[in-house]
């Protein structure tokens, strides 16, 4: 047996990272000003540290509350979005990337918001200049986001909690699903056959805070296994992108089981995508003839997007070595994409 890469080791500790978050108790400065009236809130970040953010957005519109889902890029080029009475919360796993650090020294100067860092470094320049931080207690990550977008995901559900007054899922719990599973034989045979067609492509589509999981996977496919894979905002691969399907095409669609009211709509999906020569794995209780299947394994919403998200570093894992790629290796860029 050929012994693990540091990517791998990263993803056998994600149960114990979630453990070391759900330990971590809330600061009281955190809790006082989530307990604020604010005329808008403002999630972001960039990469896996914004997707994380997606499934709070929703939540939180879903309460009523005027809540923004942008990334940092776009909030550098439209700071009229943040005014002195913006509620930010920004998510970045190192507190350093170029983008959120612009941020932060441009909204310190003029004190414009009031800030939330959710980091993995309280001395990062995010750490530094929140006004209140919520640390992710993720540990060292090696390569590509692991156990810090599992953990950001806890994160969020603690901030929406107390936003919200609705209690999230013990991250304790989703440790242990965490734990009870192993990679599913079927991700070495889908990747086998990814690397050996000819004119192959891959996409990732999950509906609502699945959503999440599809960006994520998307990104993380091209990080770590150089496969030019794309995520999917639900119905947004019906406009356009579809024109990929047919003989050639993986497509992974996330569910969250029988009780996902996007069910229907991925089971279409899925279905047409079959009938085109594509090959498709529901990651979910979709119940599609023809399609590889893993089963959601727990109904619980966090359970259900780290679920996902250990599937996808699975698949990434077998894609890289069945084209003789080191699983989570940089060539290009690095951990921290300090460049604007």
């Amino acid at each position: 047996m050929s012994p693990t890469t540091p990517f791998e080791d990263d993803i056998a500790e994600q149960p114990g990272a979630l453990r070391a978050f759900a330990q971590s108790t809330t600061p009281t400065d955190l809790a006082a000003l989530l307990g604020g009236r604010y005329d808008r809130i403002v999630l972001s970040g960039m990469g896996s540290s914004h997707f994380a953010a997606l499934p709070t957005w929703r939540q939180l519109v879903a309460a009523g509350l005027p809540a923004w889902w942008v990334d940092t890029g776009q909030l550098l080029d439209s700071p009229h979005l943040i005014t002195p009475a913006t509620l930010a919360i920004i998510t970045s796993q190192s507190g350093a990337s170029g983008e959120v650090a612009a941020l932060i020294d441009r909204d310190r100067r003029t004190q414009t918001s009031t800030l939330i860092s959710v980091t993995n470094d309280p001395s990062s320049p995010l750490g530094r200049g929140g006004d209140a931080l919520l640390r992710l207690h993720s540990g060292d990550e090696a390569t590509v986001s692991t156990k810090s977008y599992l953990n950001s995901l806890a994160a969020h559900q603690r901030i929406v909690q107390l936003l919200t007054g609705v209690p999230g899922q013990d991250p304790w719990h989703t440790a242990k699903v965490l734990e009870a599973l192993s990679p599913a034989a079927v991700l070495a045979e889908i990747a086998t056959t990814f690397a050996t067609t000819p004119d192959a492509r891959m996409v990732f589509v999950g509906f609502g805070d699945h959503a999440a999981t599809a960006l994520y996977a998307g990104l993380i496919t091209k990080e770590a296994s150089k496969i030019p894979a794309e995520g999917y905002i639900g119905g947004q691969f019906r406009h356009g992108p579809l024109e990929l399907a047919g003989p050639g095409l993986t497509a992974v669609l996330f569910s969250g089981g029988g009780s996902d009211p996007a069910r229907p709509s991925l089971q279409q999906l899925g279905t047409d995508l079959l009938r085109s020569g594509s090959t498709v794995l529901a990651v979910g209780d979709l119940g599609l003839s023809g399609a590889h299947e893993i089963s959601t394994p727990s109904p619980g919403l966090l359970d259900q997007l780290a679920h996902g998200a250990v599937v996808a570093q699975h698949l990434t894992v077998e894609l890289a070595r069945a084209r003789n790629i080191t699983p989570g290796s940089f060539l290009f860029g690095s951990k921290i994409t300090s460049a604007l």
